[in-house]
């Protein structure tokens, strides 16, 4: 092979990277005054795509901390624009991220080995050109390292010599909540909930010039496109959501997510590789067996630094929902009594960590948000409360009137009848959103269609991306155009390939 012919190409592609790098760092100089209300400052960056050069903005839009008071302070709500590949005149589709406190524009802003990490990030983000003009947004309170609240939501851990207990944690929750407040005693706090990021958005809108806009959004994006539907419908031609959250479905419903782990494990007995590994009656009578064993006495295992952990059935509660290719394999080897690994990540978990590594917008939002009183009582008397507890709901239900943000009311919590057209696009085996979700919401939409995705997790459109980037196009189509004739009902991914048990 003759080395030299690859090497020309080789140095224009680090010139051009360089020449990129360069002028990546050299946007626009901020205006030397403070910002007004509603005010947009950007500068120009490049991307190098496979061949392509692409140009986007990437900037921020100041607004009131707390649209309640007069004289509230402006913060900086980031955002990113690129440029679609879309007919002139297409609305433009703002994606909106998940968490709360997730962001898709730091894919786009990391540095040296991160960068290349958040590759496939990027393509997703790229991929939605193909339906307009694309405008990301980041959350107010997670915009950015300037701009991200953080918080410490296990400040002293909890002890290895007893199992977890609900009433430990309701009796440590308030610590936690004064102690995150405590950090930001220079922040309206109270203006953090899913009606101001409504308003953010809005208020980027107008500062951009789209009278119409296409929203795309995925788990706490979508509540906040619930939120944009309710409050702004005149401004949205059509929606594409996933992981589906309505705005009263904040706290999943055990039975829901019980569920979506059924149907894991339906196709898990199924698996020839798992079929000698499971144990009588399959897995369900598997996890009947190990609450009845932990409630009976919980267990105590010997962890790899020499301490001891004692193990109960809220652990086992808590650590039930996993990774679909690991699941079965975990219920296997608890059941087996080969309590190793499960002892090491629980005493992981309740070791106190370090720093303030969660969004509090998180809290924030969802306690603002909460839930209405019907669907309270429907959580609590959950059968799957057996299986799966009380955690996902209980503790932030019982400390929501410690947090700042004001409950947003039934009038916007509650679904209501909605003309704009939506396509709601669920995996089965959704445990954080469950397909549930969709099913209930979608009666109130007339001119929407729900997609299941067979085997598709919380990210199921980006499996999808990965699988099928062809009928993921479709989708994007009907973003660009609204039209929805030829989307299918359902897509079935490839099976996820589960880990067996130890032998």
């Amino acid at each position: 092979m003759n080395t030299r012919v690859g090497a020309r190409p080789w140095a224009m592609a680090m010139a051009v990277v360089s020449m990129l790098f360069i002028a990546a760092c050299s946007g626009r100089p901020e205006p030397n005054r403070p910002p007004r209300d509603g005010e947009v400052r950007t500068s120009t960056h490049y991307l190098l795509s496979g061949l392509s050069i692409i140009p986007y903005e990437l900037g921020h839009i100041y607004v009131p901390e707390n649209r309640a008071r007069p004289d509230s302070r402006l913060i900086a709500v980031r955002y990113m624009r690129i440029k679609g590949t879309a007919p002139a005149g297409t609305p433009p589709v703002f994606m909106l991220p998940g968490g709360p406190g997730d962001s898709y524009i730091e894919a786009f802003t990391k540095t040296g080995p991160s960068w290349f990490g958040a590759g496939r990030q990027r393509a997703d983000v790229l991929r939605f050109r193909r339906a307009g003009d694309v405008v990301v947004m980041d959350q107010r309170g997670a915009s950015g390292p300037e701009e991200r609240l953080g918080f410490n939501y296990n400040p002293d851990g909890q002890p290895l010599d007893r199992p977890a207990r609900m009433e430990d944690e309701l009796a440590a929750a308030p610590s936690v909540v004064r102690r995150a407040l405590a950090r930001y005693p220079d922040h309206d706090l109270a203006g953090y909930t899913v009606l101001q990021c409504v308003e953010d958005l809005n208020d980027l809108r107008r500062a951009l010039g789209y009278a119409k806009i296409n929203l795309f959004g995925l788990s706490y994006g979508s509540q906040w496109s619930f939120g944009v539907m309710r409050l702004h419908p005149e401004t949205v031609s059509r929606v594409l959501l996933s992981g589906v959250e309505p705005l009263d479905n904040g706290y999943d419903m055990p039975s829901h997510v019980w569920a979506a782990l059924m149907r894991i494990a339906a196709e898990a007995e199924a698996d020839p590789q798992l079929r000698a590994s499971l144990p009588p009656g399959g897995l369900r009578q598997a996890i009947d067996a190990i609450l009845a064993r932990l409630e009976t006495a919980p267990v105590t295992v010997r962890l790899k630094s020499g301490e001891q952990i004692v193990l109960g059935p809220d652990d086992f509660r808590l650590s039930l929902v996993a990774r679909p290719s690991e699941w079965p394999a975990r219920i296997i080897d608890i059941y087996r009594g080969r309590y190793a690994a499960w002892a090491e990540e629980v005493a992981a978990s309740r070791r106190p960590l370090g720093s303030a590594s969660s969004a509090l917008i998180g809290p924030l939002i969802d306690t603002s948000l909460n839930v209405s009183e019907a669907r309270g009582r429907r959580l609590t008397n959950d059968p799957a409360v057996r299986y799966l507890g009380a955690w996902g709901f209980a503790p932030a239900m019982a400390t929501a009137s410690l947090w700042p943000t004001p409950d947003v009311g039934d009038a916007l919590r509650l679904p209501a009848r909605n003309p704009i057209p939506v396509v709601f696009l669920h995996g089965d085996w959704d445990t954080s959103t469950p397909i549930e979700n969709s099913r209930e919401i979608q009666p109130y939409f007339p001119n929407s269609r729900l997609i299941v995705v067979h085997r598709g997790g919380h990210g199921a459109i980006y499996d999808l991306a990965d699988q099928n980037p062809e009928l993921l196009d479709r989708f994007l189509d009907y973003l660009r155009t609204g039209d929805m004739t030829g989307l299918p009902s359902e897509v079935v991914l490839a099976p996820p390939g589960f880990i067996a048990p130890a032998p």
